[in-house]
């Protein structure tokens, strides 16, 4: 029976081909993303345990510029460290947001992971976290040292005159050096700026302090008995670990952050698997069917239902070995691809090799040979069932009305049970209904794709008058045929209908929360720009009094973080300009009157002031962040808006309390609009500081609706695999439909139908099962979009549902695109047939 197996596989390469490509494509996404994950998490952990290779002790605290009540670690201390046995060198350090202006004045890198810290020289002058290719360390307060790739980016030299942003005013400094790192920031396509040491901490924290500590230990010294004598001379709430602790810690993280991108990749591979099955089944049904005198004629000569079955799966078996090894080999080169992609990215990865972990080469081999063999089970359990007597019909056995009204009913309550589950999640919201929607969107899949079969006759008799109406003769025969066998049909179709499903509902979900936060941010933002730091850090004092007194400028106002004590519980509030904030941003007033604001008095969101029964005239006592105690009076209430805080409060009344303050955006109306002129107006004021980020209007639509579109256009080309298996099942089934019809089309041909209309017959037939297919597919997707997006609604304001009808006929337009180009060689195939030939083939 082996031998068998293997001769039908060899004999049926060309229908077998795209049941290989199908299990190579999902086996080939399986193993690159794991192989991928792999390497990239080896490589990462490398790299963070050489950054602490020679740590004995890593001491780290939370001491920030603006906060100076958490302690940092001063000069006194670090010498206390040197002193102790066994230590070779401390090494302090502090860091924070640095921006280098390109040659054009634009920020080098991308905001968040552009950072300054201190060079630190040892005894022999060289700092041992960096290697210097060119120059040396900053060693005067007029100087910087640059990463090698912000150097290359930004065309500098040593000795070249170098801007660079931090928190305050852009200032220039000579390049003493260019270094190569390991740093972190830098690998994600950020900077790194060394300055001088106290350079570094009055720019980053303050004069003689330093927020990280680094201990080597002598040659022969414990790392743990290190570490127990530094411990009591840290300030309070510094945590310190020993190097390699630090180093397994970093490697965690790493593999929990590379765990989430290793889970979509293999939803995604499953997926494509799923689709994959069809077509397996499919392909395996068509075999069994052409080949049923054949395992007749074997059962007649002594071959067991167990015999017959177990070739048809060791046939599937091979197929599954061979497409396993095949896409074994593209996961390789897609891996190395991924990897390539993220340098060109900007994304800097460690160098290493790629990694084979024997449980990816398992799990690939499992995954390929596994999913064909339960693919082709049906297929087999059917080909057993196949008579003797069946060698001497030369009809292929059909379903039987038993078999047929048990799939429906079956299909039918599953179907069922799965638009229970989803109505029932989308009823709840949140994750517990988004996680019942989830499984009930499997089970409607499951259930619909068992019900196809049955929708294929109705839904496609609608069409059938169209089509003999346009194409004559053609479309009546390209109609029939496509509902001859409904079971295939239905398979071919299935796995256009599941890629399409996912595709619709990600598309309506993505289209209405885009709608949704751009009415968000159309309703509720007056102001022309909005200013802040590129790096998400607070804006100094400095730029806000700039922007005050910048040309056209007519009104300003901060969004100052404020933590307010009322009652014991914590309160968020924004410290504003009076006058200012209602000109930049929708304030519905609903009782009082925001000019109270200029008093000294305070605003309340609508729904807070419900919360503690406040209303206009009424006085809360508060709790500044420096323990101070204040009345303030409720001077109005206004509608909750998703870009104020709770409260309300004029700047002038926390400056007192609030030090430098926390000021995360300005927001800036201006003369005349938003223009080219008013913005540079703003850059001037500004000291065209490259740190600094103005983003006008639809600047800022797109930063609140950019996450969205960028996760919908990742999900769709990792759903395109999906979609090019389903081609590929379209392509095999009209195949398939060409070979077992032969007899029938040389008998089309002798009575006068030409090649053209031949091709056209069953381009015909490809279209309308693909338009079958898609039309089930965004049926669902459309239900599916609005069931999680009632999970979503109440936590998004201006939810409304959008249905995307653009893109909807986008995606048919394109499912009968498909159905064309995968007709394209079987009905090529079946204009080339010899009529007389084909009449006499069996």
């Amino acid at each position: 029976m082996f031998r068998t197996a293997l001769r039908n596989v060899l004999a049926h390469k060309a229908r077998l081909l795209m049941t290989i490509l199908a299990v190579m494509l999902g086996v080939a996404f399986v193993s690159g993303t794991l192989v991928f994950t792999d390497t990239l998490g080896n490589a990462f952990r490398n790299q963070s345990a050489k950054s602490y290779d020679d740590v004995a002790v890593a001491v780290t605290t939370q001491a920030d510029q603006r906060d100076k009540e958490t302690p940092a670690v001063g000069e006194a201390t670090l010498e206390k460290i040197r002193a102790l046995d066994g230590v070779a060198s401390v090494t302090g350090r502090v860091d924070g947001f640095a921006g280098v202006a390109d040659p054009d004045g634009k920020l080098i890198g991308n905001g968040w992971s552009n950072t300054g810290s201190n060079f630190a020289p040892g005894k022999d002058g060289k700092d041992p976290a960096y290697t210097f290719t060119g120059g040396t360390g900053p060693t005067e307060p007029g100087a910087v040292a640059l990463d090698r790739d912000t150097a290359e980016k930004g065309k500098y030299q040593v000795g070249d005159t170098v801007r660079v942003a931090t928190n305050g005013p852009v200032k220039e400094y000579t390049l003493s050096g260019v270094f190569t790192t390991e740093d972190g920031a830098v690998n994600a396509g950020g900077s790194l700026v060394l300055f001088d040491t106290p350079v570094a901490q009055k720019l980053f924290l303050r004069p003689g302090e330093f927020k990280n500590v680094s201990v080597a230990a002598a040659p022969g010294a414990s790392d743990q008995k290190l570490l127990t004598a530094v411990k009591p001379l840290l300030p309070k709430d510094a945590e310190a670990k020993t190097g390699q602790a630090r180093a397994d810690e970093q490697a965690d993280d790493i593999e929990a952050g590379l765990s989430d991108l290793n889970k979509l990749l293999l939803a995604f591979a499953g997926v494509a698997l799923f689709v994959g099955i069809f077509l397996i089944a499919n392909t395996f049904t068509m075999l069994v069917a052409q080949r049923t005198k054949e395992l007749a004629l074997m059962r007649a000569v002594g071959a067991s239902r167990r015999q017959v079955k177990r070739s048809v799966l060791l046939e599937a078996a091979v197929v599954g070995l061979i497409a396993s090894v095949v896409g074994f080999a593209v996961g390789l080169g897609l891996a190395t691809g991924l990897r390539s992609a993220m340098s060109l990215l900007g994304g800097k990865i460690p160098a290493g090799p790629l990694v084979i972990a024997p449980v990816t080469v398992i799990a690939a081999f499992a995954v390929g040979v596994l999913i064909t063999v339960l693919a082709a089970w049906l297929p087999a359990r059917r080909a057993a069932k196949i008579p003797p007597v069946a060698a001497m019909n030369s009809a292929h056995a059909v379903a039987t009305v038993k078999s047929l009204v048990v799939r429906n009913t079956i299909g039918g309550i599953i179907t069922l049970l799965g638009t229970a589950a989803i109505v029932g999640g989308a009823a709840k919201a949140g994750s517990d209904g988004q996680l019942l929607i989830a499984g009930g969107t499997f089970l409607a899949l499951i259930g619909v794709i068992v019900l196809i079969p049955l929708l294929s006759r109705p839904v496609i008799a609608l069409v059938h008058p169209l089509l003999r109406r346009l194409f004559g003769v053609s479309g009546k025969l390209a109609a029939q045929n496509a509902v001859r066998n409904p079971r295939r049909t239905g398979a071919t179709a299935s796995a256009l209908a599941i890629g399409l499903t996912l595709v619709t509902g990600i598309s309506v979900l993505g289209v209405t929360l885009g709608r949704a936060v751009d009415t968000v941010t159309t309703d509720n933002i007056k102001a022309d720009y909005m200013v802040s730091m590129a790096s998400g850090e607070a804006l100094d004092e400095s730029a806000l009094t700039a922007l005050e007194k910048a040309k056209g400028v007519t009104a300003a106002s901060p969004q100052q973080g404020v933590w307010l004590t009322i009652g014991g519980q914590g309160v968020s509030a924004s410290g504003v300009t009076p006058g200012d904030v209602q000109q930049v941003l929708t304030v519905d007033t609903v009782a009082g009157s925001l000019d109270t604001l200029e008093k000294g008095q305070i605003a309340v969101a609508e729904k807070t002031a419900r919360t503690h029964g406040w209303k206009p005239g009424d006085t809360v006592a508060v709790t500044y962040n420096d323990k101070k105690k204040e009345t303030l009076k409720v001077g109005a209430l206004y509608k909750d808006n998703e870009f104020l805080s709770p409260v309300l409060i004029p700047r002038a009344t926390v400056a007192p309390h609030e030090g430098k303050g926390d000021i995360q955006e300005v927001w800036v109306k201006t003369d005349g609009g938003a223009s080219a002129a008013n913005e540079q107006a703003l850059v001037d004021a500004l000291g065209d500081n490259p740190g600094m980020s103005i983003m006008d209007r639809q600047d800022i639509r797109d930063m609140f609706g950019g996450g969205v579109n960028l996760a919908m256009n990742i999900m769709y080309g990792l759903l395109g695999m999906a979609l090019i298996i389903a081609v590929l099942g379209v392509v095999n089934t009209l195949a398939m439909s060409v070979f077992e019809r032969q007899q029938e089309i040389g008998m089309l041909r002798a009575i006068g139908l030409d090649r053209r209309r031949v091709k056209r017959m069953i381009r015909l037939e490809a279209v309308v099962i693909s338009l079958f297919g898609a039309l089930v597919g965004i049926g669902l997707g459309l239900f599916l979009g609005w069931a999680i997006g009632q999970t979503v609604a109440e936590s998004i304001p201006q939810y409304v549902l959008v249905v995307p009808w653009g893109r909807i006929a986008v995606f048919l337009l394109l499912a009968g695109l498909v159905g064309v180009l995968a007709a394209l060689w079987p009905a090529r195939s079946a204009a080339k047939l010899n009529m007389l030939t084909a009449i006499k083939t069996e």
